[in-house]
């Protein structure tokens, strides 16, 4: 059973238990996987930072203003000039409101305003984990580990059939 090669990409996660940092034993809710999730570490957010222990492999892009289509902008400015036009139209009525008797003040009252057309709410952007690359020394020690492990699973799977000591002493004869 070949194990594929590990491979130097983790991705930050957050997790709900915290558990003691690899490299210091403190508690953190920060882990390091990689993508298939077969080696995790825990780690310090100050370790993350730390270029002796890991280095972040695409940094955040500063953030930049959404792209806003030609179509967005001329539907924003079609609805302005509605809602100016519409503005306009009140204040007539208005001027035409207060030179005519309190009857037309109570027809007011009871029309029902009409709803503004609502915008949809902006999409949210996807978030992604950010990626990490262990430094080489570190990187070094998590295969170590591993192979370690792997070699103890293999002990443990041949020990039962190899035979046992001999108990009887070879000189009786």
């Amino acid at each position: 059973m070949a194990t594929p090669a590990l491979q130097n990409i983790y991705y930050k996660r957050a997790v709900a238990t915290p558990r003691p940092c690899y490299m210091c034993n403190r508690e953190t809710s920060t882990v390091l996987a990689t993508l298939n999730t077969t080696d995790f570490l825990y780690t310090c957010d100050t370790h993350l930072t730390d270029y002796g222990f890991a280095t972040l492999l695409d940094p955040p892009a500063e953030p930049s203003k959404p792209a806003i289509s030609q179509a967005e902008i001329d539907k924003a400015k079609k609805e302005w000039e509605e809602r100016q036009e519409r503005k306009k139209a009140k204040e007539k009525e208005k001027e035409k409101e207060k030179s005519d008797d309190k009857k037309d003040d109570k027809d007011k009252e009871d029309k029902p305003k009409s709803p503004s057309p609502a915008s949809p709410p902006p999409a949210a952007p996807t978030r992604t984990h950010q990626r990490y690359s262990l430094h080489r020394d570190v990187f070094a020690m998590r295969v170590a580990e591993q192979k370690r492990r792997r070699q103890t699973k293999a002990v443990k799977e041949v020990a039962p059939r190899l035979p046992g000591a001999p108990r009887s002493s070879l000189g009786n004869a």
